[in-house]
């Protein structure tokens, strides 16, 4: 069987690996596709490593405004070409076309894409500052080497390794990208990857400014993100691979930007139960449901406080939670990871009050299931009931009093995000008091009589959190530009000549409209 063509250095070709091949599944029926993708090898792998060194050595020579004319011109060209590249999504990934892929994700890569190139013309986003009377300048700028993209399975448009969010990032700030795409979808990467290449050639860019290879082993991951020539990796999946990627990183002082395993907890107050029950059972279970519960903001935990009014929350859940079918899952993997989770939890003390096992019939389906436990028995073993289940299952968890529900939030692990749902009338205030500073410091992201699942574009997004959320809690995947950052290298300039700084740092504002610090005032004028 034919194998499809890799991405190295403006070429497709033949891989030369003996190693292995594979096909995407169609998680609708559990059946393989006809197109086979290659497993590279290492030697493979580096030759995109060299070929992108070069083209990281170019970018930082070019202007950087046409790297944002390139975004542009690619989301142009997915633009024309959407309708097929979405087509090819939903066969690899059974996510629904209409709203999911058509109305939600492409509008949102699309979007990110220009945002990014916006960004770029805008340069505001390297924060140049100048001390005039010490004649020091710094700004941000790129890390002058290739960035690794590993992406995950739930978004194959809008986190595609060649479309998505940290690729849109690592190129805004001027670095070559590697894209790895994810195993369960490398069709529509390969889509992905042969529009960029046709923008990447009009823009004029170095050939290798994006290169794409489908797969290559674990161990040869951990040798290329340790290469000399890696400049920084982006990983989005397990919690297991990425500390793995994470150690060969930290071992060769390879900057590592990962997202990993959030159970997005949701604490509902007495008064919000009390006043607005079956609102916020609808909107949980909505949020724990939408895209079969494969978000990474999706609520996996529920804490509340036990009483007849928060036994009957659990009834209405469960009702909805019942009469919903159940969504198809992104591959047998995650199938089999939530079953595994599920056994732990009943193992472990919870009650499973709906739900629990695999469908029967074609394709990876699982019911949606609903489980609860006690807050004596959580907090004497609480790690144990942390654990991602990527689907749609949630734990509540019943604490006896509010010291309790206290003392629970205290043991929650890093999130991206955290929501508190309370009385409209303020009664509530006293108790949010108490636990937000304990909860705040546990997510990225705190919400408000808001659930999580869904990440708006925008600048002030912070799609990010404490460990095992990320790898870091001071970056944001989501948010431009601030998402930039992860992917560039602080530079300073003491007692360089004028003709010889960056553009950015020169007297004279290169754009005319680009913000800077100088000697302490944020300002958009020249330095006379």
């Amino acid at each position: 069987m034919k194998r499809e063509p890799i991405l190295i250095n403006g070429s497709w070709l033949q891989s030369q690996s003996l190693i292995d091949s594979y096909r995407a599944v169609n998680p609708a029926t559990g059946q393989p596709l006809e197109s086979c993708y290659p497993v590279s090898s290492y030697d493979e792998a580096v030759q995109a490593l060299t070929a992108a060194k070069q083209a990281a050595a170019e970018l930082v020579r070019l202007p950087v405004d046409l790297i944002a004319d390139l975004l542009d011109l690619y989301a142009e060209k997915i633009d024309i070409r959407k309708e097929d590249i979405i087509r090819t999504a939903a066969l690899e990934t059974a996510l629904s076309v209409e709203p999911r892929l058509r109305s939600v994700e492409m509008p949102r890569t699309l979007n990110q894409l220009r945002l990014a190139a916006a960004a770029v013309r805008d340069r505001s986003w390297c924060h140049a500052v100048i001390d005039t009377k010490a004649d020091l300048r710094s700004k941000y700028g790129p890390l002058a080497g290739p960035v690794l993209v590993f992406a995950p399975n739930n978004f194959p448009l809008a986190f595609n390794s060649a479309a998505g969010a940290d690729f849109a990032a690592a190129l805004a700030a001027g670095n070559p990208v590697i894209a790895f795409s994810n195993p369960g979808h490398p069709g529509t990467t390969k889509m992905f990857a042969e529009t960029a290449l046709e923008a990447v050639r009009e823009s004029g860019l170095p050939p290798a400014t994006l290169q794409l290879l489908y797969q290559i082993r674990f161990e040869d991951g951990f040798r290329l993100v340790a290469h000399s020539d890696t400049a920084a990796v982006a990983f989005t999946g397990s919690k297991s691979s990425g500390l793995k990627l994470k150690k060969a990183a930290d071992a060769a002082g390879k900057p590592v930007f990962l997202e990993m395993s959030s159970i997005n907890p949701v604490l509902v107050l007495p008064g919000a139960i009390e006043m607005r029950l079956k609102d916020v059972a609808q909107e949980l279970f909505a949020s724990c449901t939408m895209g079969s519960g494969q978000f990474c903001t999706k609520p996996g935990l529920v804490v509340l406080l036990q009483s007849v009014a928060a036994e009957e929350f659990l009834k209405t859940v469960a009702a909805h939670f019942r009469a919903a079918p159940p969504g198809y899952l992104l591959g047998e993997g995650v199938l089999k990871k939530i079953g595994a989770v599920v056994d732990n939890f009943i193992r472990r003390g919870a009650l499973l009050v709906t739900g629990g096992k695999k469908m029967d019939g074609p394709g990876f389906r699982h019911e949606n299931t609903l489980l609860r436990v006690s807050g004596d028995v959580f907090l004497a073993q609480p790690q144990d009931f942390q654990e991602e289940a990527f689907g749609s299952v949630c734990l509540l968890v019943y604490a006896e009093n509010p010291d309790q529900m206290a003392a629970i939030i205290e043991n929650l692990e890093g999130s991206l995000t955290g929501s508190v749902y309370s009385a409209e009338n303020g009664r509530d205030d006293p108790f949010y008091d108490r636990i937000k500073p304990i909860l705040r410091r546990k997510v990225g992201r705190l919400l408000n009589d808001k659930m999580p699942t869904g990440v708006a574009v925008s600048s002030a997004m912070a799609h990010g959190g404490p460990y095992p959320a990320t790898g870091h809690p001071a970056f944001t995947s989501v948010g431009i530009p601030a998402s930039f950052l992860r992917f560039t290298a602080l530079q300073s300039y003491d007692h360089v000549r004028e003709h010889r700084l960056p553009p950015e740092l020169r007297d004279k504002n290169p754009t005319g409209r680009m913000w800077r610090l100088i000697n302490g005032q944020w300002t958009q004028r020249d330095i006379s």
